[in-house]
């Protein structure tokens, strides 16, 4: 038998995946039984996965899925209490918002799903030679990197200005993969030619009701000149929560340390005596929006986690079975699948 090849997904669409292997070809693959059986168990974009051609195949067979190193998790927007994973194995996410028209809200909630990663987050501040002026620029920015904290890095990017894009092609070079996330019409897949140099992406303009076109249909990994990669997701739409907590803690990091100085542990910032975040909020020291939106995505998270707490009970499973099943779903893919399955073959 061939030995099992090692590649990476490159590629997803309403096709096949399409798998890069180690010598650099490319090959659509579909995924072997084991792994359809089992929903969770399915290859997303910047996956490492274990390939087998067998002899009269048209299609190379994903047996396994690596151990991830990270992977961007949002609730699928079709179920109750089911994750969805959109992409693993990358370094940085960059999240674009149109810098005239910043959806502070959602803005908020894409900083904390990202910072659930693990990867480093920047923002970029797409067209912004559409401002009114310098000081409008400066303003919105002002406001993006009040709200987006001291550890994440917001960039403004204009089509006449190339220092600005060097700017954000520098946060990805060689060997460094990026993922950039944004709704539809925010000039997700401009920015991206920009970066490239060439026209490789469609573009379409934003419709007369504001509202953006799905021009990226696929999540396709896109090689930056002399740098690294650049995952250029589909608009992205609904952004439910998924085990959220320590994201929240990262995109509130001010409200975070104002908190641990709380009269009480469990302190949930609203009556409670001794309250610092009230405190603070009434002093003007925390904006009543920001706290709000704090409150609001605190609470999500919760009650997604109770959802999950009662999907467990209802199927009968150990707290300890859920523990075990969402570390290999989120970094370990379907290695242990792929591992019988090859344990099966050797035999």
């Amino acid at each position: 038998m061939e030995q099992l090849k090692v590649g990476q997904v490159v590629k997803l669409d309403r096709g096949y995946p399409l798998v890069r292997l180690a010598d650099g070809r490319t090959v659509r693959c579909e995924h072997a039984t084991s792994l359809v059986k089992g929903a969770d168990w399915r290859a997303v974009i910047g996956d490492k996965v274990e390939v087998d051609a067998p002899e009269g195949h048209d299609k190379g067979i994903i047996v396994s899925i690596l151990p991830r190193t990270r992977a961007f998790v949002r609730k699928d927007p079709t179920e109750r209490a089911v994750p969805q994973i959109l992409a693993a194995n990358f370094d940085r996410v960059f999240v674009a918002q149109p810098l005239s028209d910043v959806n502070t809200r959602r803005l908020e909630r894409e900083l904390v799903l990202a910072c659930e990663t693990g990867a480093d987050v920047s923002v970029v501040l797409t067209k912004a030679d559409l401002a009114e002026d310098d000081a409008h620029i400066a303003e919105v920015r002002d406001r993006v990197c009040a709200l987006a904290g001291p550890d994440v890095e917001v960039d403004v990017v204009s089509t006449d200005d190339p220092a600005s894009l060097e700017a954000v092609r520098a946060k990805v070079p060689e060997g460094v993969t990026a993922v950039l996330l944004g709704k539809s019409g925010v000039g997700k897949s401009s920015l991206v030619n920009m970066l490239v140099g060439e026209a490789i992406q469609e573009t379409t303009p934003v419709r007369e009701d504001g509202k953006g076109r799905h021009t990226t249909v696929s999540r396709e990994m896109i090689k930056l000149p002399d740098g690294g990669l650049i995952v250029d997701m589909p608009g992205v739409r609904g952004l439910g929560l998924w085990d959220a907590g320590k994201g929240i803690e990262t995109a509130f990091a001010d409200i975070e340390a104002v908190a641990a100085q709380c009269k009480f542990r469990d302190c949930k910032h609203t009556n409670e005596p001794g309250c610092a975040v009230r405190a603070a909020v009434e002093a003007g020291e925390i904006s009543e929006e920001r706290f709000a939106s704090y409150q609001a995505l605190m609470q999500e998270s919760e009650q997604v986690s109770e959802r999950r707490e009662e999907a467990r009970r209802l199927r009968g499973e150990k707290a300890s079975d859920i523990r075990a099943a969402k570390e290999a779903r989120a970094l370990h893919g379907a290695g242990k699948a792929g591992a019988k399955k090859r344990s099966r073959k050797r035999s």
